[in-house]
């Protein structure tokens, strides 16, 4: 990671699923979880986490497979799957301490994270996806164009290890496409490292075969059936594949109906595109210590994100 400044030291937490996750934490406050999107890891979040410590605790996590985050030896594909990934994480969270927390996700990590609201409405205090809709909308949706833009969900889901086999053999054509435009070279550099090792490769994979054997699923069965309570921001890039997507936010409002939001000027990557704008909503959103402190002296209540600029409607 050289060159590249991220808060806290990092460290391995065991999950219950049997491998560990590799986090950072820094900061004093209500803390919040940063998770990453592929084919990245928590470096991802290096120009945006600096600007939101004052008053929060940061933790970034690589997802399980990605990064220096391991999987289980042999672990099958639901091990991969959002629902396993969100219970590993707030497992991992209630080890450092915290019960209860606000979550920020970026494309997988967002799946993962609102997975998390859905499951565990008791630990998420407060949800931010970026660039992202549920998966069983996206596959549902999903056409040709869908199919030739975002042609790594297929390629990456085929049965191991085809796919593995194929990402090994062009790594930078596959993983890195689009990315040396818009990334740090010394965060690209990074997620080349961790590229370089099977096990990353297959996590990746694991993770993609997991959105159609059993993420889609998940989400269908909750259906109309349970929504997201915590306070829910949306955020999407306008020159992304969201920017040509009808109704983002009523799409999400199906699932979170309190959900707000807006398009930022960029493409998929908000965090490394638009660093200062998506800093900017997250400060603007998520919890900090004084909003807490407020909220405890004027209700007797521990503070939540509800302690936000509720006067600010993030309409696209």
């Amino acid at each position: 990671m050289s060159g590249i400044g991220l808060p806290g030291s990092p460290q391995d937490v065991p999950t219950p699923s049997g491998g560990t996750v590799r986090v950072r934490q820094a900061g004093e406050g209500p803390p919040v979880l940063l998770l990453h999107g592929w084919p990245q890891t928590s470096v991802m979040w290096h120009r945006v986490a600096p600007g939101l410590l004052d008053g929060r605790t940061l933790v970034l996590a690589d997802l399980p497979g990605y990064g220096d985050s391991a999987l289980p030896a042999g672990a099958a594909v639901a091990v991969s799957g959002k629902r396993t990934m969100a219970a590993d994480l707030v497992a991992v969270m209630a080890a450092l301490g915290h019960e209860r927390f606000a979550v920020v996700g970026h494309d997988r990590g967002a799946r993962c994270a609102y997975r998390m609201a859905l499951d565990h409405p008791g630990a998420v205090s407060a949800l931010a996806v970026l660039d992202v809709l549920p998966t069983a909308d996206v596959l549902a949706r999903a056409d040709a164009g869908f199919a030739r833009g975002a042609f790594h969900w297929f390629l990456l889901s085929q049965p191991a290890d085809l796919a593995e086999r194929l990402v090994a053999a062009e790594p930078d054509a596959i993983l890195g496409r689009g990315l040396a435009e818009v990334c740090d070279p010394a965060a690209l550099a990074a997620y080349a490292s961790a590229w370089a090792r099977p096990e990353v490769v297959h996590g990746m994979c694991q993770d993609y075969r997991a959105g159609f054997d059993v993420d889609a699923a998940d989400d269908e069965a909750d259906r109309g059936r349970r929504t997201i309570t915590a306070p829910t921001l949306v955020l999407w890039g306008r020159r992304g594949p969201l920017g040509r997507a009808p109704a983002v936010l009523d799409d999400w409002r199906v699932w979170a109906p309190a959900a707000t939001g807006r398009a930022l000027d960029a493409g998929h990557l908000l965090a490394e595109e638009a660093p200062d704008e998506v800093r900017a909503e997250l400060a603007a959103f998520l919890p900090t210590t004084s909003r807490y402190r407020l909220r405890r002296r004027a209700t007797g209540e521990p503070g939540t994100a509800t302690d936000r600029n509720d006067a600010r409607r993030r309409e696209p």
